[in-house]
């Protein structure tokens, strides 16, 4: 039996990274975590869900179901949506939005199933008190999530609100950015431990570098957060919430340099802008120079590199740019663990090195390999 003021939560993150989050879940007091596809169920309290939403580096939102059930139709799906008490959550005069995700013979159209849990909801307003919530995709009052999976279905609360991949300290891009969760998890999956040094010598707009230094600082990713979905319901603790985002304990200084490096200018001016909005110019240092000039700080380390794929570059050209990366590596990286992501194969046979790690990660729909090379001095012995 559930604990009092205890409920199941779903946090839901890119393939790949399901096992960091269950880990990062649990060390800030989830219990009864449990490794799904794409998402992490857990239990807590709403103490542990302002805490997921604030301190959670992997996860993309952090969902509170308010129904489960099964369905086999529309009826069946509208009449479900309905019997839930919406005056709980959300005024007649508020805004939402629905996002659906669908794998049903029974419902092949997430915008329908949407429409559907939309007019519930209205219908359900409307007959009570003659007005009715409106829809804004924008900024809502309430953000809703549907899973339908077979004739399974859920309808949850989006505590998160905006996805959690938007920290707010990035207000430059390059091209093909990586999404601060994906980045977050790269790092992670490394087993660094923010105690040596971090470097990047292809940074673009400087998300791993970014999320690095904001782990080994101790620095919640939470903090650049204009606002959280749970901040709008009508049961917000706006105490509990500010206890819990000013107990954090930022670490000073450390021994170790997090550092890298970009031939491009326009990559260079991108990532500045963004360390300083992150306030992080103490702790990052950038050069603009190429991934053969980069020297990494001595003492070892770890560096993780991600080169282009090859959408805008020509196939000889991307094996001749992967070609020199292996060779930068033998050169200048003794004493390094290095992990490179690329969905181009072709490319990543170039590097030259054989990998210890092998790792299957999605950057959006792109299907990447991650691995791992470890760079000796010499001989392994």
């Amino acid at each position: 039996m559930m604990e009092k003021n205890k409920f199941r939560m779903v946090a839901k993150t890119f393939r790949g990274l399901e096992g960091v989050l269950a880990k990062e879940l649990n060390e800030i007091g989830a219990k009864d975590v449990v490794v799904l596809n794409r998402a992490v169920s857990f239990t807590g309290s709403k103490d542990l869900m302002y805490r997921a939403n604030y301190y959670s580096r992997t996860a993309l939102s952090i969902l509170k179901p308010v129904i489960r059930t099964r369905i086999k139709n529309e009826v069946q799906l509208y009449n479900a949506a309905r019997s839930v008490n919406w005056q709980d959550h959300l005024e007649s005069r508020d805004t939402i939005t629905i996002d659906s995700t669908v794998s049903s013979v029974n419902f092949n159209n997430s915008m329908f199933v949407s429409q559907k849990v939309k007019d519930a909801i209205v219908d359900q307003f409307r007959d009570a008190c003659g007005r009715r919530p409106s829809v804004n995709n924008e900024n809502p009052v309430l953000r809703l999530n549907v899973h339908i999976s077979n004739e399974d279905l859920t309808i949850s609360l989006d505590s998160s609100g905006a996805s959690l991949h938007r920290r707010g300290y990035r207000i430059a891009h390059g091209q093909a950015p990586l999404n601060e969760v994906l980045a977050a998890g790269m790092i992670k999956l490394t087993e660094w431990k923010g105690n040596t040094n971090f470097v990047d010598p292809m940074f673009g707009s400087g998300t791993l570098l970014i999320e690095a230094a904001l782990m080994a600082y101790h620095i919640p990713p939470g903090i650049f957060r204009k606002s959280f979905g749970f901040e709008r319901w009508p049961d917000f603790d706006s105490q509990l919430f500010n206890e819990i985002s000013e107990e954090n304990e930022e670490k000073k200084s450390l021994r170790l340099s997090i550092a890298g490096g970009d031939t491009s200018k326009k990559a260079f001016e991108s990532a500045s802008r963004n360390i300083i909005n992150a306030m992080l110019t103490k702790k990052i240092t950038i050069k603009q120079l190429s991934v053969d000039d980069f020297i990494p700080p001595e003492g070892g380390g770890m560096a993780i590199i991600n080169p282009p794929y090859g959408e805008r570059i020509k196939q000889n050209e991307l094996n001749a740019l992967y070609m020199r990366i292996g060779d930068a590596l033998k050169k200048h990286f003794d004493g390094y663990d290095v992990w490179i992501i690329s969905s181009n194969k072709e490319a990543m046979k170039r590097i030259g090195l054989r990998p210890s790690t092998r790792l299957t990660l999605y950057n959006g729909p792109l299907e990447c390999k991650y691995h791992k090379y470890e760079i000796y001095r010499g001989s392994r012995k």
